[in-house]
Parts: structure tokens; sequence; C-alpha cells
């Protein structure tokens, strides 16, 4: 799976749900430039990627996008357990590495597509519309190789979940009980 929810087995194949897993160029924002450019020149651009993992980006993520009448559903548990987390000793070195080892995501896309053109897994997204991690670009692109896919653009950021969470499960309960018989 590309990220979000991947494939899951069930008796009658397999499903497909993704909360803002990107499978698609297109679903890259601004945000990835410096990653990219890390990516290329670990050494030059590591003091700005770092930046990706304190205390204040890691808020941003669980907050920005979020329509202000969903906010107080964001739980400042998350960004602070995750902060936390993240804060530990060698933690950041693990994040640097996981950013820079997700340029070797970008050669599965192809696969990915292709997997989807050719089985045509029944797919449920859910997505931001407001992420600016992976863009709705990224959700709207599913739709060249799945014509059939659910598309929920919601008013949300890149965790959808935490600010919509019912609804996202609502869609999936339906999603499932439709293509599950």
């Amino acid at each position: 799976s590309p990220g979000g929810y991947g494939p899951s087995r069930s008796s009658t194949g397999f499903k497909h749900c993704s909360q803002s897993g990107n499978a698609y160029l297109e679903g890259f924002t601004p945000f990835w430039d410096i990653l990219f450019a890390h990516a290329k020149d670990r050494p030059a651009n590591e003091a700005a990627v770092r930046e990706y993992l304190t205390a204040e980006k890691t808020h941003w993520q669980y907050t920005h996008g979020v329509p202000a009448d969903r906010l107080e559903r964001v739980a400042p548990d998350a960004w602070t357990l995750d902060q936390a987390l993240m804060d530990r000793p060698g933690n950041k070195e693990v994040q640097l590495q996981m950013f820079w080892d997700y340029q070797f995501n970008l050669p599965g896309y192809p696969e990915f597509q292709e997997y989807f053109r050719k089985h045509q897994p029944p797919t449920l997204i859910t997505w931001g519309k407001n992420d600016e991690i992976f863009g709705a670009d990224g959700a709207r692109a599913y739709e060249r190789d799945l014509p059939e896919a659910e598309i929920h653009l919601l008013d949300a950021g890149h965790f959808a979940l935490e600010s919509h969470g019912p609804e996202i499960a609502r869609l999936i309960l339906e999603f499932l009980g439709r293509k599950i018989s």
C-alpha cells in the first residue's frame, strides 16, 4: 500500500481504503520540496528537514486545514504524544532516515497504479481537502486508474481522522456494507 490504509483481504477479495495515502505524483505539495531536496543532498538540507521535527510543526500537521469549529475534536494528546516520542534520544535521526527513504517509494507508484488499473479493487478514499502534506489532487488522481473509486474530500487537514473520525468510520462501514456480501 502506498500509505494510509492499504489493501485489506476479505472473503470476496481485496478492498482498498486510503486516508491521505498518496500513490500519485499529483499528491505532492510544496511541503515536500525540502524533503526531495534532502533526498538529493542530505547534508545541505538536513537542518531544514529537522524543522519538520519540531513541536511547532507537529502541532501544525494536526491542526492546519482543520475548520475552526472542528479544532476541539483534535485532541492535544495526539500532537503532544507524537512530539514526546519524537524527542526521545535518537528518534529524530530515525525520522530523518525515513524522510530520506521516501524517495524509494516513488518508483513503486507506477506499480500501484498498474495494479489499480488491472484489478480495479473496490476503493474508498477519504482525504482532507485542506491537506498541505498530501494535497487533494493526490486523491483525485486515483480516478484515472479507478473510475469507480469512492472519493470523499472532507473539510479537514492531513490527519482527517482526528477531526472527522465518526464521519470516516461511517463512510468505511457503508462502503464495506456495499462491497462485502
